[in-house]
């Protein structure tokens, strides 16, 4: 499996350069909407196709679930989940924040994940059998949960109705009364759990394909979560938690 492992981290590398191609050009890149603040552009179809191709090639048995419509069924029992580029808006507006995002679910299961942030020349990779690492270098443990310093990520879904945003919002800050980021990619806030920089992540309406990258890495530093994968399936807009075993006891109250 640990040739199946690199080859993935190759795969991820080279969907990066054809999305700096698109990222260098981004004056004349069309940008459509899909809904209010969810965008798709050239950069997300090309980079998806490139990935879908190449994971068909490796693992032919495999199956493929990608965010802008590819669709192969498994023979395998394992499925790679992609989202080309998480943090489209980001894109757009010429921010590093986004990432290439692959994921592995075995026999529903999430067990091994690569994720590429391109313009800051970060990869991580982990998972079942496979330490977590960023750029081939084991990731440390994360520190000490401390209660007088916590932090989550928000990802919140434009679909999303704007009084449960501003609720889960209110409940962060009145009744956890713990700081919170906003990144505009679910990715990026999941490095930043791998990173140390805030504890956990609140998802809101978050599409599989947006986390099952770094997930399997998290997991291996201890990061919990409250997705049941076998209940909830690839398809389903999710509203879960993940963080440290402290976090995840802390927001049990959230509705």
């Amino acid at each position: 499996m640990n040739k199946d492992y690199e080859r993935v981290k190759t795969i991820a590398i080279e969907a990066g350069e054809v999305a700096m191609g698109h990222f260098m050009g981004l004056s004349s890149l069309d940008v459509e909407a899909k809904g209010p603040l969810d965008l798709v552009t050239a950069a997300d179809r090309d980079v998806e196709r490139f990935i879908c191709d190449q994971l068909s090639a490796a693992f032919p048995e495999d199956g493929i679930f990608g965010e802008e419509g590819s669709t192969i069924e498994s023979k395998s029992g394992r499925v790679w989940v992609i989202d080309p580029i998480d943090g489209t808006f980001n894109f757009v507006r010429g921010s590093d924040g986004w990432g290439i995002s692959i994921g592995l679910l075995e026999q529903g299961v999430p067990t091994f994940g690569v994720v590429n942030t391109p313009v800051r020349r970060e990869l991580f990779a982990g998972g079942q059998g496979h330490p977590p690492s960023l750029n081939d270098n084991v990731l440390p443990a994360l520190r000490p949960f401390n209660r007088g310093c916590a932090a989550v990520g928000l990802g919140i879904h434009p679909k999303v109705p704007t009084e449960e945003g501003l609720d889960l919002l209110r409940q962060v800050t009145s009744d956890l009364k713990i700081a919170f980021r906003v990144t505009g990619s679910s990715v990026i806030s999941l490095i930043d759990i791998a990173k140390g920089a805030v504890d956990g992540y609140i998802g809101r309406g978050i599409p599989s394909w947006d986390i099952l990258g770094m997930l399997p890495c998290l997991q291996q530093l201890g990061i919990e979560t409250t997705i049941d994968w076998q209940a909830e399936g690839l398809a389903t807009e999710l509203d879960f938690v993940c963080g440290t075993p402290e976090i995840i006891a802390m927001t049990k109250m959230l509705g």
